[in-house]
């Protein structure tokens, strides 16, 4: 039984519990050992009393340590004690996918898209290392404060998945394949339909298949057809409709093939959102009879002639064989026998000996025409050729690996190709990777498999096409005699560098605009506090320069009095739109319990400022409600005349008068989150205009809401 402060492998102190899923409990916990806080999963009593299923945990988590990759949450530790098995990982700060989602009620395409690349390239480091998720789903995607997009649990669903386990201990199944739904394999091209559907779920806010039960859902799966997402979301571009179809496809044959083709279409898919480049393998075509050809006539022939010929051969080998000692035969003539019997059999060794020479010539042939193509011995004019010329933007130019990009050439250098610089210094690595002109971010990692300062991993491939001036992230070893970077955020420039050179490390300034911190100070650091670096190293400070000019930080005005609000927005050159009254728990009566804005968000001169008063607690202690829901587009029978896209005013109004939404807007559906709610229901009315006989009309739409009470 895990409890809060206990001490766990003689390094891991648990603080407090921060999750729980169907296998697991996760715990957040300080290493001793290095001084930084972590993830702790610890496995569930039921499971634990599982003696295969532990062993094959333990194979898989060990398998999941291997990887290292920034879009994955690195495992750090495998252990057991006392029964208790757990995993030790990365911590991420951030939340999850599914609950962002939830959040925002569907993202943008060009969110969702950007969200799904980094997902892919997670999970396309797994299965380079030929470890498949098998559990791919928003609830295991967590974005972090810096909006790094993370998968975590790689390794563990595979040795669940090899158990008995219930789907509500495996999580949902709204995002399994039809493979995994019947019990049969499943490979690589499962986790890409488990990103389709997750993909299908960021652009619309749901779920492609629903049911009451979890066989019905896996039936959906297995039987139904994939519906469109532009069916919910008409604005979704075409290419990517193209992808999440593909990847959703019930034949994994049909699906995308490997997660670089996911990767290679979603990129394009930002460039060129309408074009129409996803390539769908048509089986049915592939499958059909056709007519064979006289030439393929001709060689099915040739093949049979050979055939024939070897039978034979094969017959006479055998009536030459050598007869019983018993039977007796001239010793001329069994000499000669054998004799044919051996010439036969060398000249088939001589056929087969020539064969291989010359697939040897061959190989040789094609292994230098490799070599020249990469050191530039051979004809290189076609590397460097123009991409789609007839693009009506200006073409990239794709350049081999090691070249530097010209910025004096005729055509706009724009791409080039990724060097490979694993197992490089991390200072020759970033020196290679800005001379093919691209900017370097280190990230340091204790390992005790690499040497200090060696990259371990990079976030582009080797051999990758890359956009000039895009940040390439190498992994780097700190080695294990790490130095934990000191935490500096808060001081002036002057003791965090002091501090941070106390420990052998050195300091990189970088200066920018803070509302918050005082100028001189530190904003943030580069490793963070508490994490490992190698010695020599370099931290990269962020320094204030103080607010910048003419912007003003707004501040906590929750408990100020009305006179002392309204005189900081008149000093600092704010509009006072309206000042409300609203009965309050926790303010009390005529101090500001509202603001429109939270505190520390950077304003322009002239911004309106809305405020809102207490009236101190409601005397009639009546019971108070919540709206949490989205608010979709006038439907057709509600308004036939509406065209999807055009504006649309929308307002929320309780029965009391209270208004809680007024906003004009062209994107649906629309998340609604109040709380405190005085009266028991309102009205939602949609308005929009259209034009008749060139004349412009007004329209609209309501509808009665019901709220829950809290």
């Amino acid at each position: 039984m895990v409890k809060i402060g206990m001490m766990i492998g003689d390094r891991y102190e648990i603080l407090e519990k921060i999750g729980t899923g169907g296998m697991s409990d996760v715990y957040k916990a300080k290493c001793h050992k290095l001084n930084r806080y972590v993830a702790v999963k610890v496995l569930k009593q039921e499971f634990s009393e599982n003696e295969n299923f532990v062993s094959k945990f333990r194979i898989e988590a060990q398998a999941a340590a291997s990887l290292m990759h920034p879009n994955i949450v690195n495992v750090y530790d495998v252990g057991a004690e006392n029964d208790i098995y757990y995993i030790v990982m990365e911590l991420v700060e951030g939340i999850t996918l599914k609950k962002y989602i939830e959040r925002k009620a569907r993202l943008s395409y060009k969110e969702a898209v950007s969200i799904a690349i980094q997902v892919s390239m997670g999970i396309e480091a797994a299965h380079n290392n030929h470890i498949i998720h098998r559990d791919i789903k928003p609830q295991n995607i967590i974005i972090s404060r810096e909006g790094k997009v993370k998968v975590t649990d790689f390794g563990i669903a595979k040795a669940a998945t090899s158990n008995t386990i219930t789907s509500n201990v495996m999580g949902s199944v709204h995002y399994t394949s039809p493979e995994q739904a019947r019990g049969g394999y499943s490979d690589e091209k499962s986790d890409i339909y488990s990103l389709g559907i997750t993909l299908f779920e960021m652009l619309t806010g749901r779920v492609p298949f629903n049911g009451e039960t979890t066989v019905a859902i896996a039936i959906k799966h297995i039987q139904e057809e994939m519906v469109s997402p532009k069916e919910f979301v008409p604005e979704i571009p075409g290419s990517v409709e193209a992808i999440v179809l593909k990847c959703c496809q019930k034949s994994p044959d049909r699906r995308y093939q490997n997660m670089s083709e996911v990767i290679a279409d979603l990129k394009q898919s930002l460039i060129s959102p309408d074009e129409d480049f996803v390539v769908n393998r048509d089986m049915d075509e592939e499958a059909s009879t056709r007519a064979i050809s006289e030439a393929e006539m001709n060689q099915i022939k040739r093949k049979a002639q050979r055939q024939d010929a070897y039978e034979e051969q094969m017959r006479l080998n055998t009536q030459y064989t050598r007869p019983p000692m018993d039977e007796e035969y001239d010793g001329e003539e069994e000499y000669y026998e054998e004799d044919e019997y051996d010439a036969g059999d060398s000249r088939m060794e001589k056929i087969t000996v020539v064969l291989a020479v010359l697939a040897g010539v061959v190989i040789c042939a094609v292994v230098l025409m490799v070599v020249g193509k990469i050191f530039g011995v051979m004809n290189t004019d076609d590397i460097g050729s123009k991409i789609d010329p007839t693009t009506e933007e200006s073409s990239s130019q794709i350049l081999p690996s090691g070249t530097v990009p010209d910025s004096s050439a005729d055509s706009d250098v724009l791409v080039v190709k990724m060097s490979d610089v694993l197992g490089w210094n991390v200072e020759d690595a970033k020196r290679e990777i800005v001379r093919i002109g691209l900017v370097p971010e280190v990230t340091m990692v204790e390992s005790e498999l690499y040497e200090e300062n060696t990259v371990i991993s990079t976030d582009i491939l080797a051999g990758e096409d890359v956009e000039v001036n895009s940040t390439v992230v190498l992994t780097v070893s700190a080695g294990t005699q790490a130095v934990e970077v000191p935490s500096v955020a808060g001081m002036t420039y002057e003791e965090a560098c002091n501090k941070i050179t106390g420990m052998g490390l050195t300091v990189s300034r970088l200066e920018s605009y803070s509302a918050t911190v005082e100028k001189g100070k530190v904003i943030a650091q580069n490793p963070a506090g508490g994490e490992p670096a190698a010695p020599g190293s370099a931290v990269i400070l962020s320094v204030s320069l103080g607010m910048e000019a003419n912007k003003v930080a707004m501040p906590n005005m929750i408990g100020w009095d009305q006179i002392q609000a309204e005189e900081w927005i008149h000093e600092n050159g704010m509009i006072v739109q309206s000042i409300g009254e609203e009965y309050s728990d926790t303010v009390a009566e005529g101090l500001v319990c509202y603001q429109n804005f939270s505190a520390e968000t950077i304003l322009d001169p002239g911004t309106p400022i809305v405020f809102k008063v207490s009236l101190g607690k409601d005397p009639a202690g009546a019971a108070t409600y919540k709206y949490n829901d989205i608010i979709g587009a006038p439907t057709v029978s509600e308004a036939p005349d509406y065209t999807s896209g055009s504006d649309v005013h929308v307002t929320l109004v309780t029965d009391d008068g209270k208004v809680l939404m007024d906003m004009t807007t062209s994107t649906f559906p629309q998340s609604a989150n109040f709380y405190g709610i005085t009266s028991a229901g309102g009205t939602v009315t949609l308005a929009y205009t259209v034009t008749v006989n060139g004349a412009t009309e007004s329209r609209s739409v309501e509808r009665r809401v019901a709220f829950t009470q809290e």
